[in-house]
């Protein structure tokens, strides 16, 4: 029997293929810090003060701003390590990152390879990260 790739691939057991395991993923709040400092930068480059940005870049950036969890650029380091800590892949650690869920049964629900056999991260331990991430978010 042929089994296509889509077939193949399941996120739920963090079969995604493998050019998104070896991937580094950022949440939007990373991205959104990157997009800032590049449009400074093209700012900055420029001597045309009506030289703007083009549409898709500013239409990214919005969009991250907007998604955005965390907007603090030392609070985004924090929740890359804090996040880090737990062997997450990076696939995980992007979306917990981005969507904050506020329970375990939340965070298993929107990352469903969290309660894989083999990987099976306690109910305790996922509430320990949430609880991490939500310090952050309150200092920030």
């Amino acid at each position: 029997m042929n089994t296509t790739k889509a077939e193949e691939e399941d996120a739920s057991e963090l079969k995604i293929g493998e050019d998104f395991l070896k991937a580094k993923c950022l949440m939007n709040s990373e991205v959104a810090i990157l997009l800032e400092h590049r449009c400074e930068q093209l700012k900055h480059m420029s001597d045309d003060p009506m030289n703007h940005l083009p549409q898709v870049f500013e239409k990214a950036l919005q969009y991250v701003k907007r998604f955005s969890r965390f907007t603090n650029q030392d609070a985004v380091k924090q929740v890359r390590e804090v996040l880090s800590r737990y062997q997450l892949a990076e696939y995980e650690l992007a979306v917990l990152g981005n969507l904050c869920p506020e329970t375990a049964e939340e965070a298993k629900a929107v990352v469903p390879s969290l309660k894989t056999k083999e990987r099976n991260h306690d109910d305790e331990a996922i509430e320990k990260l949430l609880q991490d991430l939500l310090m952050i978010k309150k200092f920030e």
